[in-house]
């Protein structure tokens, strides 16, 4: 048997008075919110496309600071993936027997931290140091999506808080440190001859 954490004790109470809300509301709604925490992430990758075609017309240093995003993005997914293995806390599905509008994944599936918060906040810290105005719609999107992770009940509050934590702790270091050192990454990358990545022709 495999020994896991139980964090119904730390916010169980807020995350079944948001799974009943859930059960309540309208249909349209409960759908909207499914289709936005199960598609949502395909948003940032939309964004962090339209961030590099952008930044190819502002200087090759720019370019590399835009192609660095889904890098980081890993990153975090790996950072991440790592706190889940250690930690290894149930699903709330699993420890309070609730009826939720997602299906409660297989004992093993951690639920700390969430996967997509961690995604979501690293690509919109990461996407601020691109473009403010598609960083701040990426900000707004990762908010939703926390938000819908917890509606579809796949995660407690606090999952959620520390993904977010997680993915945005990664991505302002990396981003950072790459901000010092984007025109050096930049000419080597021209100099291996990938410059069309870099410079809009």
């Amino acid at each position: 048997m495999i020994i896991a954490f139980d964090g119904s004790s730390i916010d169980g109470s807020v995350y079944e008075d948001v799974v009943s809300r859930a059960q309540n509301a309208p249909g349209w709604l409960d759908d909207m919110v499914s289709l936005w925490s199960t598609y949502g992430l395909a948003v940032f990758a939309v964004l962090m496309v339209l961030g590099w075609w952008r930044a190819r017309r502002t200087g090759a240093a720019h370019a590399v600071t835009a192609l660095a995003v889904p890098v980081v993005v890993i990153v975090a997914y790996g950072v991440d993936m790592g706190v889940k293995s250690i930690v290894r806390e149930d699903r709330p599905c699993q420890s309070l027997h609730v009826r939720t509008l997602e299906a409660c994944p297989a004992p093993g599936d951690w639920s700390f931290p969430s996967n997509h918060a961690a995604l979501a906040v690293a690509a919109a810290v990461a996407l601020v140091f691109v473009s403010r105005r598609l960083g701040a719609v990426a900000v707004l999107a990762a908010l939703a999506m926390g938000v819908s992770r917890v509606w579809v009940g796949a995660h407690y509050p606090h999952d959620v808080l520390a993904g977010a934590a997680v993915g945005g702790l990664v991505a302002l270091t990396a981003m950072l440190v790459l901000r010092h050192r984007s025109e050096v990454v930049a000419r080597r990358l021209t100099a291996v001859r990938l410059g069309a990545l870099l410079l809009a022709s």
